[in-house]
């Protein structure tokens, strides 16, 4: 009886000697393979994200103009915090035939010198409108743009006046500033209070004055826009205000 058992159990492998149950080599190092490559693709990917954003942001400090590069540049940085860029450019650059140092404090002198300058060409327009028309409304409504240029221009030579200091003193403080926009501010009402007097009287001559006074408006709205962008303006030129 024992020798038939030890037939029957002949030839028999224990589950634990079969080959399929050991891991397999290849299988192994395939995928130890494919987890290498993965991580391989992932790090490589990364890194040329970084470069990418390292090459866009250093392309974008390239186009920014420097304060210090030249007088054209610095120029535009300052204009670019007005609502009229274009005509805040111009302005300035056609009275900056010299500038050893350009800073904002510079440009906005040159941007009131062009709007006091602006506005003191139109100051005689009220008056030689009245000349030529006889409506009672409109004549009334150019009287009193009369006294609005007149106290608007007195207005921004009082904010000029404050640029002038003497040698080594500082031009710009906080306070000055603020009178500033106040004086400025006060200036554009003036004028719009103008216009909205030729308009209520329904007067004719509305559309004309509009044109007429549209470059002194641009450039009291530059002026009072420099204005209120003094300290960030004075931070970017690495100066400091009092």
């Amino acid at each position: 009886m024992e020798s038939i058992n030890l037939v029957k159990g002949y030839g028999k492998v224990n589950p634990s000697e079969d080959p399929s149950s050991f891991p397999n080599p290849r299988a192994a190092h395939k995928r130890r393979l494919i987890i290498a490559l993965s991580l391989t693709l992932f790090l490589t990917l990364l890194i040329c994200a970084f470069v990418g954003a390292f090459i866009h942001a250093s392309n974008s400090d390239d186009h920014t103009p420097s304060p210090s590069s030249n007088s054209a540049d610095s120029l535009k940085i300052v204009c670019a915090v007005t609502q009229h860029p274009g005509s805040c450019f111009d302005s300035i650059s056609s009275l900056n035939s010299t500038s050893p140092k350009p800073d904002p404090e510079q440009f906005l002198n040159l941007s009131l010198q062009a709007t006091v300058r602006e506005l003191t060409n139109i100051s005689s327009l009220p008056k030689t409108l009245i000349s030529k028309i006889n409506d009672p409304g409109t004549v009334s409504a150019l009287k009193d743009c009369i006294s609005l240029f007149d106290d608007a221009l007195s207005q921004l030579n009082q904010s000029a006046e404050l640029l002038n200091v003497g040698t080594g003193e500082s031009a710009l403080t906080v306070m000055k500033v603020k009178n500033m926009q106040t004086w400025v501010s006060a200036a554009m009402t003036d004028q719009d209070t103008c216009l909205e007097g030729l308009d209520e009287m329904g007067s004719p001559l509305l559309g004309e004055v509009k044109a007429r006074v549209q470059n002194a408006k641009e450039y009291m709205s530059n002026t009072l826009a420099i204005l209120s962008n003094m300290p960030n303006l004075f931070k970017k030129f690495g100066i400091s205000m009092h």
